[in-house]
């Protein structure tokens, strides 16, 4: 199958064509005026701050104390 696909002919197979460009990466649609369109399906990215977690060995407790004996005391 070509990945070029006249306006008309994609409007009647948009599913397919969706598929193929899963497939394929991309598909390209030409209007009647010669201008030509590219599907492509969206690269999904993480969260930078979807990030793995660390066993430390220590309590949330703990971590709240640390925190807080770090910091100046102002008076």
């Amino acid at each position: 199958m070509s990945n070029l696909y006249t306006y008309s002919s994609a409007r009647q197979k948009l599913a397919s064509i969706l598929e193929q460009a899963l497939r394929e990466g991309e598909v390209r649609v030409r209007r009647r005026d010669g201008r030509v369109f590219v599907i492509k399906p969206e690269v999904k990215s993480d969260s930078p701050f979807a990030v793995k977690s660390v066993d430390l060995g220590i309590t949330t407790e703990e971590i709240v104390q640390f925190v807080r004996e770090s910091r100046p005391v102002y008076k």
